[in-house]
Parts: C-alpha cells; structure tokens; sequence
C-alpha cells in the first residue's frame, strides 16, 4: 500500500507541473494581457513598455515560466489587478475558496444520499415504475444546463414563492461570527445556531442546481453496477447456499457494486468545481467560480492564475484519495 501511494503522489506531482506549463502559456496567449488590463488600451508605447519591463514580460517566456514557478512554490503568485485590485492573488482565492467548497460539498453529499440509494433501488426493481421514473429525471438533469436550473429554481422559490433566499451565503442582517470561512460550520462552532440554519438554507437552492449532473451520473453508474453484480455467478453461488438477502446485499451487491461509484464520486468532483462557476453567478455566491468570471471578464492573470492551479491540484488530490480508497477496497489494484 505505501509503494501505491508513493506511485501516486510522484503522478500528482508530475500532473501540476504539467499544468502549470500549460496554464502559464495559455494565460499569456489570451489577448490584452496584463499590461492591457492594468494601464487601459490607450496607453502610449512607452508606458506599455516600461511596465512590461517591470513585471519581466519583456523578457524569454521560459525565463517568465521559472521565475513565476518560484513565486508559486513560495506562494506569491502576484497581486490582483481586477477581482480584488491590490490583494495578493494567493489572499483572493484562500478567501473565496470556504464558499465554493462548502457549497460543493453540500452539492456532492445531497447527489450521493439521493443518487445511490436511488440507482440500488432502481436496479433491484429494473423495468417498474421507480426505475422508469428515475432513469427519465437522470436524463434530464445532464440535459438540462446548470445555469438554466438555476436561474428557473430561483424563479420559481425565491421570487415566485418566496420560501428560499435568492442570492448570497447569509443574511447581511446576522453578525455571525467567522471562525473558518464555512459559514455553516462556523455557526456550529459558535453555537450560533441561527446564523448556521440561515447559511444552510441559502445553500439549498444552489446546491440542488449544481448536484443534477453529479446526481444523474452517479445514480446511471449505481443502477448499472448493482445490474451487473446481480448476474455473477457469486450472487447466485450465495443465494443457492442459502444466504439472508441482507448478507447477500449487503456483503457481495453492494460492497462489489460500490467500486465503480467511488471512482465516478470522486471525478464528479471536478463537475462541481466547474459548475460552480455558473451557480455562483446566477445566486451571487462571492466564491472562486465567481473570481474565474470576474477574472477573465477583468483580465486579472494573477488571480486566474492561482485559482485555477490551485482548483486543479483540489481535484487532483481529491481523486488520489479516491484511488487510495478504491486499492482499500479493491486489493489487487495495489499490485498493478
């Protein structure tokens, strides 16, 4: 298991370094560039020039790749010039980035206690009504795009009904107390209990818009799992033997079903760090998806720079704890 997990690691490690390069040239083919974005498209040749010098643009794009990649390794990736003009880039994510994963988590968690359960009660029951019903509503949570749900559950809740707020993580009426940046957790913390349920029901409508695609992938590869582990031999060996249906379920079903699942919660991973891009703007959410949208709408390098390195590694190393997880369960995959 440690010679895995080191394998693993020295994949991650060459999987940022690879980014990195990627993101650093791209960025610097984008148009406009930083120069543009701090003196304004009128400025004179001179100006351009002087403040290219300054921040090292004039120099060899692969001398500009080693030095911003030993500003990185320190943590200084810049100062922002758009989404929070003159905080430092690293500051603006590390800010930002509570509400993106609390909202995240409260996506993936709301997709895995319904999607789950929903596709093993789904493929136990394969051609009845709940199978039908589910297999139609997954279909139309891929199709659906994300923003669209998002601004119609915002329609039809909070301005029609006006049972859920419409926008923000908290009441700007509530001097709660900010102890970790999760709003919800914070009020835990502080047994501020009203500031807690008041951050939870603002992540209600948001969440349930951003967990549809993760809820309809997950719920597709749950049924199908169950399916296929229903025909083997195994399953057929322990009914012949006599087995209770619960030790058969829960014993050789779901524990052989659950492999595949684990792997596809943890991709489902980066869909939420995408899709809050869009949620976070329809529901006004101050997290990083909203920094990427101010930063390429700003054309704040710094700051993209940093939050999408630093989302990329996010996932990376969630799907390393998922593969870890997945040899946990699955033995013969540490010998591979």
């Amino acid at each position: 298991m440690l010679r895995y997990t080191i394998r693993r690691l020295g994949q991650l490690v060459l999987v940022v370094f690879v980014l990195s390069i990627l993101l650093f040239a791209w960025l610097r083919m984008l148009p406009g560039g930083p120069v543009s974005a701090l003196l304004g498209d009128r400025a004179t040749p001179q100006a351009r020039a002087a403040l290219e010098e300054a921040l090292g643009l004039d120099q060899p794009l692969h001398l500009q790749y080693f030095k911003f990649l030993g500003r990185a390794i320190t943590g200084d990736f810049g100062t922002s010039t758009g989404v929070q003009r003159g905080d430092p880039a690293l500051e603006v994510f590390l800010t930002r980035f509570p509400a993106t994963l609390e909202l995240s988590i409260f996506a993936l968690l709301l997709a895995v206690l319904v999607g789950i359960p929903v596709g093993y009660l789904a493929a136990r029951r394969r051609g009845g009504w709940l199978d039908n019903i589910s297999i139609s509503w997954s279909l139309v949570g891929v199709a659906v795009p994300v923003f669209f749900l998002a601004f119609l559950l915002k329609y039809v809740f909070a301005v029609q009904l006006g049972v859920l707020p419409a926008s923000g993580r908290q009441d700007v009426a509530i001097n709660a107390t900010r102890v970790t940046g999760f709003y919800v957790l914070d009020g835990l913390l502080t047994r501020e209990w009203d500031a807690s349920w008041n951050a939870l029901v603002h992540l209600v409508l948001p969440a349930i818009a951003l967990s549809t695609i993760p809820f309809a992938v997950i719920f597709r590869i749950t049924r199908a799992a169950v399916l296929d582990v229903m025909d083997e031999d195994y399953v057929r060996t322990a009914r012949a033997k006599g087995l209770a249906g619960m030790v058969i379920r829960r014993r050789h079903i779901l524990h052989n079903a659950m492999l595949p699942v684990v792997t596809t919660i943890g991709l489902q991973t980066g869909a939420l760090l995408a899709g809050a891009v869009l949620t976070e703007r329809v529901f006004n959410i101050p997290g990083v998806g909203e920094a990427v949208a101010l930063g390429f709408e700003r054309k704040d390098f710094p700051v993209l720079q940093v939050v999408i390195l630093a989302s990329a590694m996010v996932y990376v190393l969630v799907n390393l704890v998922v593969d870890l997880s997945y040899a946990l369960i699955d033995p013969r995959l540490r010998t591979r």
